[in-house]
Protein backbone atom coordinates (compact mmCIF):
# COMPACT_ATOMS: atom_id res chain seq x y z
CA UNK A 1 0.00 0.00 0.00
CA UNK A 2 1.66 3.52 -0.58
CA UNK A 3 -0.59 5.02 2.78
CA UNK A 4 0.81 3.81 5.85
CA UNK A 5 0.31 6.07 8.58
CA UNK A 6 2.07 6.01 11.82
CA UNK A 7 -1.43 5.96 13.49
CA UNK A 8 -2.57 3.00 11.65
CA UNK A 9 -0.02 0.04 11.05
CA UNK A 10 -0.90 -1.81 7.53
CA UNK A 11 -0.89 -5.55 6.23
CA UNK A 12 -1.68 -6.54 3.33
CA UNK A 13 -1.86 -9.81 0.68
CA UNK A 14 -0.04 -10.08 -2.40
CA UNK A 15 -3.35 -9.81 -4.67
CA UNK A 16 -4.07 -6.71 -2.50
CA UNK A 17 -4.95 -3.69 -5.01
CA UNK A 18 -7.29 -4.06 -8.28
CA UNK A 19 -7.08 -1.60 -11.10
CA UNK A 20 -9.31 1.55 -11.64
CA UNK A 21 -11.37 1.30 -14.65
CA UNK A 22 -10.88 4.89 -15.41
CA UNK A 23 -8.99 7.82 -14.36
CA UNK A 24 -10.87 9.91 -11.45
CA UNK A 25 -11.69 13.27 -12.08
CA UNK A 26 -12.70 16.37 -9.97
CA UNK A 27 -12.90 16.43 -6.00
CA UNK A 28 -16.39 18.50 -4.79
CA UNK A 29 -16.70 19.19 -1.51
CA UNK A 30 -16.92 21.99 1.38
CA UNK A 31 -13.55 23.47 0.67
CA UNK A 32 -11.23 23.81 -2.41
CA UNK A 33 -9.02 21.38 -3.14
CA UNK A 34 -5.54 21.36 -1.85
CA UNK A 35 -4.14 19.64 -4.61
CA UNK A 36 -4.64 19.80 -8.59
CA UNK A 37 -5.33 16.22 -8.68
CA UNK A 38 -9.05 15.87 -9.70
CA UNK A 39 -11.36 13.18 -8.83
CA UNK A 40 -14.30 12.48 -10.47
CA UNK A 41 -17.95 13.31 -8.42
CA UNK A 42 -21.03 12.00 -8.48
CA UNK A 43 -23.01 14.30 -10.09
CA UNK A 44 -26.29 13.12 -8.59
CA UNK A 45 -25.50 14.03 -4.82
CA UNK A 46 -25.56 17.15 -2.86
CA UNK A 47 -22.51 19.24 -3.54
CA UNK A 48 -20.98 22.03 -2.24
CA UNK A 49 -18.56 24.39 -3.63
CA UNK A 50 -17.52 27.79 -3.12
CA UNK A 51 -16.51 28.44 -6.34
CA UNK A 52 -18.56 27.08 -8.25
CA UNK A 53 -22.09 28.16 -6.61
CA UNK A 54 -24.42 29.86 -8.37
CA UNK A 55 -27.67 30.67 -5.96
CA UNK A 56 -28.63 29.02 -3.26
CA UNK A 57 -31.93 29.70 -1.34
CA UNK A 58 -32.32 29.56 2.25
CA UNK A 59 -34.48 26.74 2.40
CA UNK A 60 -32.41 24.71 -0.44
CA UNK A 61 -30.84 21.25 0.75
CA UNK A 62 -29.04 21.37 -2.19
CA UNK A 63 -27.65 23.84 -4.84
CA UNK A 64 -26.76 24.29 -8.85
CA UNK A 65 -23.00 23.77 -9.98
CA UNK A 66 -21.39 24.90 -12.83
CA UNK A 67 -20.01 21.72 -15.57
CA UNK A 68 -16.50 21.34 -15.17
CA UNK A 69 -14.48 20.64 -18.00
CA UNK A 70 -12.32 18.26 -16.24
CA UNK A 71 -15.27 15.97 -15.57
CA UNK A 72 -15.28 13.01 -17.04
CA UNK A 73 -18.03 12.08 -19.76
CA UNK A 74 -21.16 10.59 -18.43
CA UNK A 75 -20.97 7.77 -20.25
CA UNK A 76 -18.20 6.24 -18.21
CA UNK A 77 -19.62 3.76 -15.56
CA UNK A 78 -20.12 4.53 -12.14
CA UNK A 79 -18.68 2.84 -9.10
CA UNK A 80 -21.48 1.54 -7.23
CA UNK A 81 -21.41 0.72 -3.48
CA UNK A 82 -23.94 0.02 -1.25
CA UNK A 83 -23.26 0.38 2.35
CA UNK A 84 -26.30 -0.88 4.56
CA UNK A 85 -27.13 0.79 8.35
CA UNK A 86 -29.27 -0.96 10.52
CA UNK A 87 -30.65 -0.22 14.80
CA UNK A 88 -27.26 0.43 16.33
CA UNK A 89 -25.01 0.92 13.39
CA UNK A 90 -21.51 2.83 14.36
CA UNK A 91 -22.35 6.07 13.61
CA UNK A 92 -18.67 7.07 13.01
CA UNK A 93 -18.13 4.29 10.55
CA UNK A 94 -21.56 4.60 8.53
CA UNK A 95 -20.39 8.36 7.81
CA UNK A 96 -16.86 7.98 7.23
CA UNK A 97 -17.19 5.60 4.60
CA UNK A 98 -20.48 7.48 2.79
CA UNK A 99 -18.53 10.88 2.85
CA UNK A 100 -15.15 9.32 1.48
CA UNK A 101 -16.71 7.28 -1.18
CA UNK A 102 -18.46 9.74 -2.25
CA UNK A 103 -16.16 12.59 -2.48
CA UNK A 104 -14.01 10.26 -4.24
CA UNK A 105 -17.04 10.21 -7.07
CA UNK A 106 -18.80 6.68 -6.19
CA UNK A 107 -22.39 6.36 -6.43
CA UNK A 108 -23.13 5.29 -2.97
CA UNK A 109 -26.68 3.63 -1.48
CA UNK A 110 -27.04 4.12 2.23
CA UNK A 111 -29.96 1.06 2.61
CA UNK A 112 -32.04 0.46 5.88
CA UNK A 113 -32.50 -3.18 7.26
CA UNK A 114 -35.38 -1.41 9.32
CA UNK A 115 -38.70 -1.31 7.87
CA UNK A 116 -38.22 2.66 7.62
CA UNK A 117 -35.25 4.51 6.50
CA UNK A 118 -34.92 6.38 9.67
CA UNK A 119 -32.43 4.72 11.49
CA UNK A 120 -31.21 5.40 14.99
CA UNK A 121 -27.47 4.63 15.26
CA UNK A 122 -25.42 3.41 18.36
CA UNK A 123 -24.48 7.01 19.22
CA UNK A 124 -28.13 8.15 19.41
CA UNK A 125 -27.74 10.07 15.64
CA UNK A 126 -30.96 9.53 13.38
CA UNK A 127 -29.72 9.49 9.85
CA UNK A 128 -32.43 8.66 7.11
CA UNK A 129 -31.64 5.99 4.50
CA UNK A 130 -31.16 6.46 0.50
CA UNK A 131 -33.20 3.52 0.16
CA UNK A 132 -34.69 -0.03 1.61
CA UNK A 133 -32.56 -2.75 0.99
CA UNK A 134 -35.01 -4.76 -0.40
CA UNK A 135 -34.89 -1.99 -3.32
CA UNK A 136 -30.98 -2.83 -3.90
CA UNK A 137 -30.96 -7.34 -4.42
CA UNK A 138 -31.12 -6.96 -7.99
CA UNK A 139 -28.48 -4.58 -8.46
CA UNK A 140 -24.63 -5.02 -8.95
CA UNK A 141 -22.35 -3.08 -6.97
CA UNK A 142 -18.80 -3.03 -7.19
CA UNK A 143 -18.01 -2.30 -3.71
CA UNK A 144 -20.69 -4.00 -0.56
CA UNK A 145 -18.95 -2.41 2.83
CA UNK A 146 -20.53 -3.12 6.40
CA UNK A 147 -20.29 -0.93 9.09
CA UNK A 148 -20.12 -2.11 12.51
CA UNK A 149 -21.34 -1.39 15.89
CA UNK A 150 -23.73 -3.73 17.83
CA UNK A 151 -26.23 -4.41 17.96
CA UNK A 152 -26.10 -3.03 14.09
CA UNK A 153 -24.22 -5.89 13.61
CA UNK A 154 -26.27 -8.19 14.29
CA UNK A 155 -29.19 -6.49 12.47
CA UNK A 156 -27.17 -6.50 9.43
CA UNK A 157 -26.27 -9.99 10.11
CA UNK A 158 -29.88 -11.22 10.44
CA UNK A 159 -31.12 -9.31 7.28
CA UNK A 160 -31.96 -12.42 4.78
CA UNK A 161 -31.74 -9.64 1.61
CA UNK A 162 -28.26 -7.96 2.44
CA UNK A 163 -26.49 -11.75 3.16
CA UNK A 164 -27.87 -13.14 -0.51
CA UNK A 165 -26.10 -9.37 -2.31
CA UNK A 166 -23.21 -10.04 0.31
CA UNK A 167 -22.81 -13.81 -0.76
CA UNK A 168 -23.31 -12.94 -4.33
CA UNK A 169 -20.90 -10.06 -4.14
CA UNK A 170 -18.15 -12.52 -2.77
CA UNK A 171 -19.05 -15.20 -5.09
CA UNK A 172 -18.57 -13.06 -8.15
CA UNK A 173 -14.91 -11.91 -7.02
CA UNK A 174 -16.38 -8.10 -6.31
CA UNK A 175 -14.82 -5.88 -3.60
CA UNK A 176 -16.47 -6.70 -0.29
CA UNK A 177 -15.76 -5.34 3.16
CA UNK A 178 -16.49 -4.93 6.89
CA UNK A 179 -15.44 -2.83 9.68
CA UNK A 180 -15.40 -3.35 13.49
CA UNK A 181 -17.82 -5.99 14.64
CA UNK A 182 -19.28 -6.53 11.38
CA UNK A 183 -15.94 -9.24 10.07
CA UNK A 184 -16.82 -11.33 13.32
CA UNK A 185 -20.53 -10.62 13.82
CA UNK A 186 -21.77 -10.40 10.47
CA UNK A 187 -19.41 -12.16 7.92
CA UNK A 188 -18.43 -15.21 10.01
CA UNK A 189 -21.64 -16.49 10.27
CA UNK A 190 -22.40 -16.02 6.56
CA UNK A 191 -19.38 -18.18 5.67
CA UNK A 192 -17.19 -15.18 4.11
CA UNK A 193 -13.98 -15.20 5.80
CA UNK A 194 -12.92 -18.64 4.51
CA UNK A 195 -9.28 -18.42 3.42
CA UNK A 196 -9.21 -14.59 4.03
CA UNK A 197 -7.19 -12.97 6.61
CA UNK A 198 -9.05 -10.81 8.43
CA UNK A 199 -9.32 -8.11 11.67
CA UNK A 200 -12.00 -6.67 13.22
CA UNK A 201 -12.39 -4.59 16.56
CA UNK A 202 -10.70 -6.19 19.85
CA UNK A 203 -13.56 -7.07 21.47
CA UNK A 204 -14.67 -9.74 18.95
CA UNK A 205 -11.09 -10.72 17.68
CA UNK A 206 -11.14 -14.01 19.52
CA UNK A 207 -14.27 -14.93 17.29
CA UNK A 208 -12.55 -15.11 14.36
CA UNK A 209 -10.95 -18.51 12.95
CA UNK A 210 -7.23 -17.95 14.49
CA UNK A 211 -4.92 -18.96 11.84
CA UNK A 212 -5.96 -16.41 9.76
CA UNK A 213 -6.82 -13.75 12.40
CA UNK A 214 -4.62 -10.75 12.03
CA UNK A 215 -3.48 -8.02 14.56
CA UNK A 216 -3.93 -5.15 12.03
CA UNK A 217 -5.49 -1.70 11.78
CA UNK A 218 -5.99 -2.99 7.62
CA UNK A 219 -6.38 -6.31 6.39
CA UNK A 220 -6.71 -6.77 2.88
CA UNK A 221 -7.16 -10.30 1.45
CA UNK A 222 -8.21 -10.10 -2.35
CA UNK A 223 -12.13 -8.81 -2.58
CA UNK A 224 -12.20 -8.46 1.11
CA UNK A 225 -11.23 -5.69 3.27
CA UNK A 226 -11.90 -5.56 7.09
CA UNK A 227 -10.80 -3.56 9.70
CA UNK A 228 -10.50 -2.81 13.54
CA UNK A 229 -12.93 0.42 14.57
CA UNK A 230 -13.62 3.93 14.35
CA UNK A 231 -10.49 4.84 14.89
CA UNK A 232 -9.34 3.25 11.83
CA UNK A 233 -12.57 4.30 9.58
CA UNK A 234 -10.54 7.31 7.85
CA UNK A 235 -7.66 4.57 6.77
CA UNK A 236 -10.35 1.47 5.91
CA UNK A 237 -12.19 4.13 3.44
CA UNK A 238 -9.07 5.60 2.26
CA UNK A 239 -8.03 1.52 1.04
CA UNK A 240 -11.23 1.04 -0.40
CA UNK A 241 -10.74 3.72 -2.61
CA UNK A 242 -7.63 3.23 -3.82
CA UNK A 243 -9.25 -0.46 -4.62
CA UNK A 244 -12.07 1.38 -6.67
CA UNK A 245 -10.20 3.85 -8.34
CA UNK A 246 -6.37 3.43 -7.97
CA UNK A 247 -3.51 4.82 -6.03
CA UNK A 248 -3.38 8.15 -7.29
CA UNK A 249 -6.89 8.53 -5.81
CA UNK A 250 -6.22 7.11 -2.29
CA UNK A 251 -3.01 9.48 -2.17
CA UNK A 252 -4.86 12.47 -2.89
CA UNK A 253 -7.61 11.72 -0.68
CA UNK A 254 -5.74 11.26 2.02
CA UNK A 255 -4.27 14.72 1.43
CA UNK A 256 -7.47 16.04 0.73
CA UNK A 257 -9.03 14.73 4.25
CA UNK A 258 -5.89 16.27 6.12
CA UNK A 259 -4.56 12.99 7.10
CA UNK A 260 -1.42 13.21 9.07
CA UNK A 261 1.69 11.04 8.09
CA UNK A 262 3.96 12.41 10.47
CA UNK A 263 4.89 10.42 13.36
CA UNK A 264 3.31 13.21 15.39
CA UNK A 265 -0.30 12.56 14.60
CA UNK A 266 -2.11 14.25 17.29
CA UNK A 267 -0.51 17.67 18.55
CA UNK A 268 -2.53 19.71 21.45
CA UNK A 269 -1.36 23.49 21.39
CA UNK A 270 -2.41 24.59 25.21
CA UNK A 271 -1.73 28.44 25.96
CA UNK A 272 -3.75 29.92 29.22
CA UNK A 273 -4.39 26.62 30.81
CA UNK A 274 -8.00 26.46 32.44
CA UNK A 275 -9.15 23.30 33.48
CA UNK A 276 -12.96 22.75 32.42
CA UNK A 277 -14.05 20.28 34.83
CA UNK A 278 -17.76 21.22 35.93
CA UNK A 279 -19.48 19.76 38.74
CA UNK A 280 -22.23 18.33 36.37
CA UNK A 281 -22.44 16.68 33.52
CA UNK A 282 -21.21 18.59 30.80
CA UNK A 283 -23.77 19.90 28.56
CA UNK A 284 -22.43 20.77 24.77
CA UNK A 285 -24.50 22.03 22.17
CA UNK A 286 -23.84 21.85 18.27
CA UNK A 287 -26.07 24.13 15.57
CA UNK A 288 -26.27 22.51 12.14
CA UNK A 289 -27.63 23.67 9.24
CA UNK A 290 -28.13 22.23 5.53
CA UNK A 291 -24.28 21.93 4.74
CA UNK A 292 -23.12 20.66 7.49
CA UNK A 293 -20.07 18.74 7.36
CA UNK A 294 -21.28 15.08 7.83
CA UNK A 295 -17.86 13.52 9.43
CA UNK A 296 -17.02 16.45 11.42
CA UNK A 297 -20.76 16.57 13.76
CA UNK A 298 -21.22 12.66 13.47
CA UNK A 299 -17.58 12.06 14.85
CA UNK A 300 -17.72 14.68 17.62
CA UNK A 301 -21.44 13.78 18.60
CA UNK A 302 -20.45 10.09 18.92
CA UNK A 303 -17.26 10.44 20.65
CA UNK A 304 -18.54 12.81 23.05
CA UNK A 305 -21.80 11.30 24.06
CA UNK A 306 -19.45 7.60 24.63
CA UNK A 307 -17.73 9.87 27.59
CA UNK A 308 -21.61 10.38 28.81
CA UNK A 309 -21.58 14.39 28.12
CA UNK A 310 -24.83 15.60 27.07
CA UNK A 311 -25.07 16.32 23.65
CA UNK A 312 -27.31 18.35 21.96
CA UNK A 313 -27.23 18.68 17.73
CA UNK A 314 -29.81 21.61 17.22
CA UNK A 315 -30.89 22.48 13.55
CA UNK A 316 -30.67 26.08 12.56
CA UNK A 317 -33.30 25.37 9.88
CA UNK A 318 -36.99 25.31 9.81
CA UNK A 319 -37.27 21.22 10.18
CA UNK A 320 -35.34 18.75 12.69
CA UNK A 321 -33.85 16.81 9.23
CA UNK A 322 -30.56 18.06 7.92
CA UNK A 323 -28.93 17.37 4.50
CA UNK A 324 -24.71 17.11 5.01
CA UNK A 325 -22.67 18.31 2.59
CA UNK A 326 -22.14 14.72 0.84
CA UNK A 327 -25.85 14.32 0.97
CA UNK A 328 -26.53 12.29 4.20
CA UNK A 329 -29.81 12.57 5.64
CA UNK A 330 -29.93 13.53 9.61
CA UNK A 331 -32.13 14.20 12.15
CA UNK A 332 -31.30 16.71 14.63
CA UNK A 333 -32.56 16.30 18.37
CA UNK A 334 -34.19 19.36 18.21
CA UNK A 335 -34.39 23.61 17.28
CA UNK A 336 -31.93 25.64 17.84
CA UNK A 337 -34.52 28.38 19.15
CA UNK A 338 -35.99 25.64 21.38
CA UNK A 339 -32.09 24.71 22.44
CA UNK A 340 -31.35 28.77 22.98
CA UNK A 341 -33.53 28.21 26.25
CA UNK A 342 -30.66 26.56 27.92
CA UNK A 343 -27.28 27.03 29.24
CA UNK A 344 -24.49 25.02 27.73
CA UNK A 345 -21.02 24.67 29.21
CA UNK A 346 -19.42 24.02 25.61
CA UNK A 347 -20.68 25.42 21.71
CA UNK A 348 -19.25 23.94 19.03
CA UNK A 349 -19.62 25.03 15.47
CA UNK A 350 -19.17 22.60 13.05
CA UNK A 351 -17.47 23.36 9.57
CA UNK A 352 -18.98 22.78 6.01
CA UNK A 353 -19.39 26.37 3.45
CA UNK A 354 -22.66 26.11 3.31
CA UNK A 355 -23.58 25.57 6.75
CA UNK A 356 -21.21 28.13 7.87
CA UNK A 357 -22.74 30.95 5.75
CA UNK A 358 -26.12 29.56 7.02
CA UNK A 359 -24.76 29.70 10.92
CA UNK A 360 -23.67 32.99 10.47
CA UNK A 361 -26.63 34.61 10.21
CA UNK A 362 -28.79 32.78 12.60
CA UNK A 363 -29.50 35.72 15.02
CA UNK A 364 -30.14 33.15 17.50
CA UNK A 365 -26.66 31.96 17.14
CA UNK A 366 -24.98 35.02 17.25
CA UNK A 367 -26.82 35.81 20.72
CA UNK A 368 -25.77 32.52 22.05
CA UNK A 369 -22.18 32.79 20.90
CA UNK A 370 -22.24 36.50 23.18
CA UNK A 371 -23.62 35.33 26.03
CA UNK A 372 -21.38 32.41 25.94
CA UNK A 373 -18.10 34.73 25.69
CA UNK A 374 -19.10 37.26 28.20
CA UNK A 375 -20.33 34.18 31.11
CA UNK A 376 -17.25 33.01 30.72
CA UNK A 377 -18.37 29.38 29.64
CA UNK A 378 -16.45 26.99 26.47
CA UNK A 379 -16.55 27.84 22.64
CA UNK A 380 -15.16 26.08 19.92
CA UNK A 381 -15.00 25.35 16.47
CA UNK A 382 -13.88 23.23 13.26
CA UNK A 383 -12.67 23.11 9.95
CA UNK A 384 -14.15 26.37 8.53
CA UNK A 385 -15.98 27.91 11.01
CA UNK A 386 -13.77 29.58 13.16
CA UNK A 387 -14.21 32.57 10.71
CA UNK A 388 -17.31 32.62 12.03
CA UNK A 389 -15.63 33.42 14.96
CA UNK A 390 -13.71 35.91 13.29
CA UNK A 391 -16.46 38.01 12.20
CA UNK A 392 -17.93 37.91 15.66
CA UNK A 393 -14.39 39.45 17.43
CA UNK A 394 -13.92 36.03 19.39
CA UNK A 395 -10.71 35.27 18.39
CA UNK A 396 -9.01 38.67 19.16
CA UNK A 397 -6.16 37.63 20.91
CA UNK A 398 -6.80 33.97 20.72
CA UNK A 399 -4.66 31.51 19.29
CA UNK A 400 -6.44 29.09 17.07
CA UNK A 401 -6.17 26.89 13.66
CA UNK A 402 -8.51 25.87 11.32
CA UNK A 403 -9.14 24.34 7.77
CA UNK A 404 -6.24 25.96 5.32
CA UNK A 405 -8.68 27.45 3.15
CA UNK A 406 -9.65 30.05 5.64
CA UNK A 407 -5.67 29.93 8.05
CA UNK A 408 -5.40 33.82 6.11
CA UNK A 409 -8.37 35.11 8.52
CA UNK A 410 -6.29 33.99 11.89
CA UNK A 411 -4.12 36.98 10.85
CA UNK A 412 -0.68 36.11 13.17
CA UNK A 413 -2.86 34.34 15.67
CA UNK A 414 -2.90 31.04 13.12
CA UNK A 415 -1.66 27.72 14.70
CA UNK A 416 -0.60 26.12 11.32
CA UNK A 417 0.87 23.06 12.13
CA UNK A 418 -1.41 21.94 15.10
CA UNK A 419 -4.68 19.75 14.59
CA UNK A 420 -5.97 21.05 17.49
CA UNK A 421 -5.49 24.25 19.87
CA UNK A 422 -6.89 24.95 22.92
CA UNK A 423 -6.62 28.65 24.13
CA UNK A 424 -8.15 29.29 27.29
CA UNK A 425 -11.95 28.39 26.66
CA UNK A 426 -11.56 28.24 23.08
CA UNK A 427 -11.33 25.32 21.20
CA UNK A 428 -10.60 25.33 17.83
CA UNK A 429 -9.42 22.35 15.45
CA UNK A 430 -8.12 21.71 11.50
CA UNK A 431 -11.25 19.20 10.45
CA UNK A 432 -12.24 15.82 8.77
CA UNK A 433 -9.16 13.14 10.42
CA UNK A 434 -8.64 15.69 13.10
CA UNK A 435 -11.98 15.62 14.46
CA UNK A 436 -10.88 12.40 16.88
CA UNK A 437 -8.52 14.03 18.33
CA UNK A 438 -10.74 17.05 18.89
CA UNK A 439 -13.69 15.49 20.53
CA UNK A 440 -10.91 13.83 23.25
CA UNK A 441 -9.28 17.11 23.91
CA UNK A 442 -12.52 18.03 25.28
CA UNK A 443 -13.25 15.38 26.97
CA UNK A 444 -9.58 15.33 28.18
CA UNK A 445 -10.48 18.88 29.54
CA UNK A 446 -13.82 18.28 31.13
CA UNK A 447 -13.17 14.89 32.71
CA UNK A 448 -9.47 14.10 32.10
CA UNK A 449 -6.69 12.24 30.37
CA UNK A 450 -8.10 8.89 32.08
CA UNK A 451 -11.78 8.56 30.28
CA UNK A 452 -9.93 10.36 27.47
CA UNK A 453 -7.61 7.62 27.07
CA UNK A 454 -10.57 4.97 27.68
CA UNK A 455 -12.81 6.38 25.43
CA UNK A 456 -9.85 6.12 22.79
CA UNK A 457 -9.41 2.79 23.73
CA UNK A 458 -12.57 1.73 22.40
CA UNK A 459 -12.08 3.82 19.21
CA UNK A 460 -8.93 1.84 18.18
CA UNK A 461 -7.48 5.07 17.82
CA UNK A 462 -3.70 6.01 19.59
CA UNK A 463 -4.71 8.83 22.72
CA UNK A 464 -1.67 10.97 23.21
CA UNK A 465 -2.21 13.85 26.09
CA UNK A 466 -0.56 16.50 26.01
Amino acid sequence: MSFPLSNFPVTTTATTLRPARYLPTTIIHGLPPLTTFNFHRNPSKTLFFPSHIRTATAAASTIEIEPLDTVVSDSLPLKKVLIPIGLGTEDMEAVIMVNVLRQAGADVAVASVEPNLEVQLSGGTILVADTSISECSDQIFDLVALPGGMPGSVRLRDCKTLEAITKKQADEKRLYGAICAAPAVTLLPWGLLKRKKTTCHPAFFDKLPTFRAIKTNLQVSEELTTSRGPGTCFQFSVSLVEQLFGESASTEMSKFLLMDTTDEVSRIEEFNKVEWAVDHTPRVLIPVANGYEDIEVVTVVDILRRAKLDVTVASVEKTLSVVGSQGIKMVADELLKNAAESIFDLIILPGGVSCVDRLQKSRILKKLLKEQVSSGRKYGAICSSPSILHKQGLLKNKKATAHPSVMSMLDSNAIVGSQVVVDGRLITCRGLSSAPEFALAIIAKFCGHGRAKSVATGLVFEYRAS
